[in-house]
């Protein structure tokens, strides 16, 4: 996990050097092992290197191919064997992945990107076509900002110098605080207007006059796999589960893998315990770090992940959150927050977190994000019985409607409409319960940014794809979204990894028949058939694990003043977006312990928060106009130690000072 800055000036002029030494000052903490830089022709690259693998510590980079294209590589090289075998003149088994990569694109160009598999984000500049081109992989692990004008276009791994040293006055994107006040932004937003992240499974190619998005991969609809048996679905789950936990052990230092106890976590710790005993692969070890609380009756994963220990032989390092104060929350804080929920934390597990990876030298975690979504956890019927009403089986159709009623205890003529709805437009049907916005939310802000607040879900055709792949890639996006929020840690820097969020194995779930994922009485049936005798049984036949509430409600119970009080004064209120009156009330019922929707609410305090910490950055942010200009509307001008409120002609703004 390096990361890299560039900036290309479309006149040729160099880079002011104080520039270039305050950008260095940002990126250092995240690559602690190498600095190297290019600069010509008015372009200047930033590289700092964090190596995880033996062939990474020997490379340079930004990497110069045989062509003359300035290359840097952000990522791991999942099948570095297949291209050292297809071009052996050029490449050996040592060769660092950069190396590698550079040698594919010289012989493939762009066609070059399709075939990359692992977690990855790159930057090419071509002098000879004066062209950038930034991609990245299929999933969206990696970061990979930019930002262009008609002077310069600028790059990074990071968001923090594209807004710090922007000089100009930047705009927020009111779709992607939509985005984030629902489910998560879309991938290719950024908090800024005029700032875009790089898609998943696309590169952009930036000339000076010109801005192509290309999608350069996807999963194809039309792939299908099928077996006459169970034993076979299972034993191709195992295999490419298996390929994907030891692509990710792929580590010249000890991995730490995140045990919680589910299904998810505890799948990755004995499937890479099992390949690292039978296959060898040259890690130093694998721990394990467990999170626990006794005294919450819904959240006792104490004997889950002792289960686990038990079977490995070892014990994990073990965190108590119970008696730590877990929920925070943070109206003031010096430390700068580029977006919602970046901003720093200070609570008790996280300096536990760090001070152990730090004494073990840990740079690599494994995650369990994805399983659940991509394995069938939510116990569904729709996608199955789409996919049959789209065929017009109707036969069979009948059959899982009167099994699915009876286990859900339903009417089938339920089931069928829900299956039905994803064909219809939502003026007919409405907005699913789940999609609905919070009631807090301003609803001229929510008309505005609908497809925002229902996901981007896109209506479902009887012709093309199955639904149910359509549901796939809307889970997958969903996932996009998330990662794409994630900040870069830096305290200490680690690369997180994701088994269940691997390509191939994700095209091949994809391309399974549905109720291998889902049963009557069966949620994620395929994991659990092919996981017998690897993963303890009373972890594959748990009940699902509960959401924890209680924590969060204690929080708001404990902080209603100082929440009370930052509500009177919103600035996301005066923005449009937030009703403060109603959010006051949503205040007091979660208070009062009442059933409130507890994550949208706390989404709007880390928003609030992060709003104030721009005004605390000395930043000008002005958002863009998106409602008639042809009324007076609220102009905030936020400082750092009071703020007042003025009308005017134009659009809504922060100006911080």
């Amino acid at each position: 996990m390096s990361v890299q800055f560039g900036r290309w000036s479309f006149d040729g002029d160099p880079v002011a050097p104080g520039y270039l030494e305050k950008v260095n000052t940002v990126l250092a903490p995240y690559g602690p092992d190498k600095r190297h830089s290019f600069s010509s022709d008015g372009v200047s690259i930033l590289y700092y290197g964090f190596h995880n693998t033996k062939e990474s510590r020997s490379e340079t980079q930004p990497h110069t191919s045989e062509s003359g294209a300035v290359i840097t590589w952000d990522g791991r090289l999942d099948n570095r064997a297949e291209f050292v075998g297809l071009m052996r003149r050029e490449l050996s088994t040592d060769s660092a992945d950069v190396s590698i990569v550079a040698a594919a694109y010289e012989r493939w160009g762009i066609n070059s990107f399709a075939k990359l598999i692992g977690d990855w984000a790159l930057s090419i500049w071509n002098p000879d076509e004066r062209s950038l081109i930034l991609a990245k992989d299929p999933i969206g692990v990696r970061h990979l900002y930019y930002s262009f004008d008609e002077r310069q276009v600028t790059w990074s791994t990071i968001l923090d110098p594209l807004i710090l040293f922007a000089a100009k006055t930047l705009a927020l994107d009111e779709e992607y605080i939509a985005g984030w006040l629902s489910l998560f932004p879309a991938a290719h937003l950024t908090p800024y207007a005029g700032i875009h992240s790089v898609p998943p499974s696309s590169f952009v190619c930036l000339k000076k006059n010109r801005t192509l998005v290309n999608k350069y991969w996807d999963f194809d609809p039309a792939k299908r796999i099928r077996y006459r048996t169970d034993a076979e679905y299972e034993e191709h789950f195992r295999t490419v589960f298996a390929s994907s936990v030891r692509r990710r052990l792929r580590s010249d230092s000890p991995v730490l893998a995140e045990l919680s106890g589910g299904m998810d976590s505890s799948s990755i710790v004995c499937m890479a315990d099992t390949v690292l005993t039978q296959e060898g692969v040259e890690m130093p070890r694998l721990d394990t770090l467990s999170y626990y609380d006794d005294s919450e009756p819904n959240w006792n994963e104490r004997p889950y992940f002792t289960n686990i220990e038990q079977k490995r032989g070892r014990t994990g390092c073990h965190i108590d959150v119970g008696s730590q104060e877990r929920f925070k929350f943070e109206f003031e804080t010096e430390h700068f927050a580029s977006s919602p929920g970046s901003s720093s934390r200070s609570a008790e597990t996280t300096k536990q977190y760090a001070a152990y990876m730090i004494s073990q030298g840990h740079r690599v975690v494994l995650s369990g994000i994805g399983g659940d979504e991509v394995t069938g956890g939510v116990p569904t019927p729709t996608p199955e019985l789409a996919d049959l009403l789209a065929r017009g089986r109707i036969e069979a159709l009948a059959h899982q409607l009167k099994v699915w009623a009876l286990h859900k205890r339903k009417p089938w003529l339920h089931l069928l409409f829900e299956a039905a709805r994803g064909f219809l437009p939502h003026t007919l049907v409405g907005v699913s319960k789940q999609m609905r916005p919070a009631p807090w939310l301003h609803s001229k802000f929510v008309k505005l940014h609908q497809a925002a607040f229902t996901g981007y879900e896109t209506k479902l055709r009887l012709f093309g794809a199955l639904p149910s792949f359509h549901q796939n890639l809307t889970t997958l996006n969903g996932l996009r979204r998330q990662l794409g929020c994630d900040a870069l840690p830096s305290d200490p820097t680690y690369e997180k990894r994701y088994p269940y969020l691997d390509r191939d194995l994700l095209d091949f779930l994809f391309a399974i028949p549905r109720d291998q994922l889902v049963r009557p009485g069966q949620r994620r049936s395929l994991m659990r058939r092919a996981l017998v005798g690897l993963v303890p049984n009373e972890i594959l036949n748990r009940r699902r694990k509960a959401f924890v509430a209680r924590a969060p409600m204690t929080a708001i119970s404990t902080e209603l003043a100082g929440l009370t009080e930052m509500s009177q004064r919103m600035l996301s209120s005066s923005l449009g977006i937030v009703d403060a009156h109603a959010f006051r009330e949503a205040l007091n019922l979660a208070a009062q312990g009442k059933e409130i929707l507890i994550v949208p609410l706390l989404r709007i305090v880390m928003l609030e928060s992060w709003l104030r910490n721009l005004s605390r950055a000395a930043l000008q942010i002005v958002p863009p106009m998106g409602r008639s200009q042809s009324r007076a509307v609220n102009s905030i001008h936020v400082y750092p130690q009071r703020w007042t409120r003025t009308n005017e002609i134009q659009s809504k703004r922060i100006e911080c000072t």
